[in-house]
C-alpha cells in the first residue's frame, strides 16, 4: 500500500533529527548563530539556557513557524526547509508551545479528537483517544469539561495528549513545567520519559526547570545568546557546577 499523500513512508520515520549550521533572525537581527546538534531516535535532549538564549526560536523554526536564514534541519535525512508547518506535522514533527495551548471553547474529548483528525479514523481514532485517557487519568475524569475549565496541569496534559495522539516521531516542547506544581511537573516528566521509551519518540525539551529536564534527558544542549556553548550527557551537565553557574543560573 502506498503512503498517505503528504506523509513519509512509515519505514523511514525514525525520528533522527540533525540541525546543521542553523542561523535564524527577526528583522535582520540574528537570534540563533550557526547552531548544530543532532538527536538520535528515541532520545530526549534538554534544550537549556537563560531567557533570550534562543530556545523558543529554535523550536518554532523546527516546526516551520519561523524561517531559517541559513543552515538546515533534517528529519530522517530530509531537509524540512521547503516544507510548510502542516507538512512538517505530517512528517512527524509536533510542537507543544508554551502557554498550554488548547482550544478553550472545546471539551477535552473534542480537543483530543481534533488532534487525531488526520492521523486516525473510525475505530482507530477511538483506540487512540482511549490510549490518551489511559496515559492521563485526570483527563478521563474531565473529558466533557471545556478547555477553559481545566487547571493549569490539566491543560498541559491535554496539550501533550493532543500532540501525542497524532503519533509524532519528534516532539518539541517549550517550557511545559512553567507555573505548575512540583507533583504535576514530576508526572509530566515521567510521562515524557515513558513515551520516549515505549514509542521511540524523539524529544526536544526546552526548559527553565533545569533539574527536572536533566532528570529525564539523555543529553543536554545549552544555548547562550543564540550559540551552543555545551552539548553533553545530562548526567555530566547536572554535575558541572562551573557551567551551571555560568549559563543556567544555579
Amino acid at each position: 500500500m502506498s503512503a498517505v499523500a503528504g506523509t513519509a513512508p512509515e519505514a523511514t520515520r525514525t525520528g533522527a533529527l540533525a540541525i546543521e549550521s542553523l542561523t535564524v533572525g527577526y528583522g535582520g537581527a540574528p537570534v540563533l548563530h550557526d547552531v548544530s546538534f543532532g538527536l538520535r531516535p528515541g532520545e530526549i535532549v534538554a534544550l537549556l539556557g537563560a531567557n533570550g538564549a534562543g530556545k523558543t526560536t529554535l523550536l518554532r523554526t523546527l516546526a516551520g513557524l519561523v524561517p531559517a536564514a541559513s543552515g538546515s534541519i533534517r528529519l530522517d535525512g530530509e531537509d524540512l526547509a521547503l516544507l510548510r508547518t502542516e507538512q512538517r506535522a505530517r512528517r512527524g514533527v509536533a510542537l507543544v508551545p508554551d502557554g498550554r495551548s488548547v482550544v478553550a471553547e472545546l471539551t477535552v474529548d473534542e480537543n483530543l479528537r481534533l488532534g487525531a483528525l488526520w492521523r486516525h479514523r473510525g475505530v482507530a481514532r477511538e483506540r487512540a483517544v482511549a490510549g490518551i485517557y489511559d496515559m492521563f487519568e485526570p483527563l478521563a475524569r474531565r473529558r466533557q469539561a471545556d478547555g477553559h475549565q481545566l487547571s493549569g496541569g490539566e491543560r498541559q496534559m491535554l496539550a501533550l495528549g493532543r500532540a501525542l495522539i497524532a503519533e509524532p516521531t519528534v516532539l518539541a516542547l517549550d517550557e511545559p513545567s512553567l507555573g505548575l506544581a512540583p507533583l504535576v511537573v514530576a508526572q509530566l516528566m515521567g510521562t515524557l520519559r515513558a513515551a520516549a521509551e515505549s514509542r521511540g519518540l524523539t524529544v526536544l525539551l526546552a526548559e527553565q526547570n533545569v533539574t527536572s529536564a536533566l532528570s529525564i534527558a539523555d543529553r543536554g544542549v545549552v544555548l547562550d545568546l543564540g550559540r551552543v556553548v555545551a552539548d553533553a550527557a545530562a548526567s555530566d551537565l547536572a554535575t558541572d557546577s562551573a557551567l551551571r553557574h555560568a549559563y543556567l543560573g544555579f
